[in-house]
């Protein structure tokens, strides 16, 4: 983590290949140069700013560092396992990760990391198995779309949509689906998923009424359950359990577009403050405590 490490052209790692990136190690990508894991990848950041680990697009100058799609993204296939992904923070990229699975459990583990200005969309889950911990999505062309089924845990996530310069916020902060289709036939899987103290939330007033959609084809099952989470929606999903909602501003401590400066913390006040429900995460992605008792909604813990 001396140096800064610029890959041109791509990364690869291979079937029965680990790749481990320690603290505090820079990852910046030409534009053409995605990431890509056949299998494993493991990143190591520690809480400090110093110590998370960041990918980026390789051009840092005055306009070309704020621009989203600056790279194609992190790319884990059906052959990946074992992959986790801990205080990382993934900007600028056009898909910020994509997940191909098989459908089985735990195939990437997201933890304390931050996806924000992914032009395209920044979490994409196809049948896939994927882990989320305390995980902030910011400012993203899709944010988080689950699809063609797969086995999803989130918890402690914020996804958060606001338009900006680059980015016109027009779809929903979450899209899950038992289904994808491919030539123009609905091709479904089973679908398990659990969003527990979670906000998914997008400008008012802009071209989103539902910041949250679940979408289900055909006979394969669906289980997707909402266990209290803050939500900006006109109508409450479909083929969904929802075990607790709230339906309120979350009063994020700092949004200027003018200056591209956000602050996705609670402020004082915020409706999802002491609103969760007690889960065996002991930090939030400040790397903070969470309280024994009620912890809040949302990747940060007020402290």
């Amino acid at each position: 983590n001396d140096l800064p490490y610029v890959i041109l052209g791509g990364l690869t790692i291979d079937t029965n290949v680990q790749l481990t990136i320690n603290k505090g190690c820079r990852i910046h990508m030409h534009a053409d140069a995605p990431i890509t894991v056949h299998g494993t990848l493991r990143v190591l950041g520690e809480k400090w700013d110093s110590t998370r680990v960041i990918f980026s697009g390789d051009r840092l100058d005055y306009p070309y560092r704020d621009y989203p799609a600056s790279y194609p993204g992190i790319i884990f296939t059906e052959t990946s396992i074992n992959n986790e992904i801990n205080f990382a923070i993934i900007k600028n990229a056009y898909q910020g990760i994509v997940v191909t699975g098989n459908g089985n459990p735990g195939q990437v583990t997201l933890r304390e990391t931050i996806i924000d200005n992914a032009y395209d969309a920044a979490l994409i889950g196809i049948n896939a198995g994927i882990v989320a911990e305390n995980l902030l999505v910011s400012n993203c062309g899709k944010s988080v779309m689950l699809v063609k089924g797969g086995d999803y845990h989130f918890t402690h996530t914020t996804v958060a949509c606001f338009s900006n310069n680059f980015i016109l916020h027009r779809e929903p902060a979450l899209v899950v689906t038992n289904y994808i289709v491919e030539n123009n036939i609905p091709m479904a899987n089973h679908l398990n998923a659990v969003f527990r103290n979670c906000i998914f939330w997008g400008e008012k007033n802009g071209l989103v009424d539902d910041e949250v959609v679940v979408l289900k084809e055909g006979a394969a099952m669906a289980n997707v359950t909402f266990d209290q989470v803050l939500w900006r929606v006109t109508n409450p999903p479909q083929f969904s359990t929802i075990l607790g909602a709230i339906n309120e501003d979350p009063q994020f401590e700092l949004i200027d577009h003018a200056e591209r400066m956000y602050s996705f913390r609670l402020s004082d006040g915020s409706p999802a403050i002491d609103k969760g429900v007690a889960t065996s995460l002991a930090q939030d992605l400040d790397g903070g405590l969470r309280p024994v008792g009620l912890p809040d909604l949302g990747a940060y813990e007020k402290q």
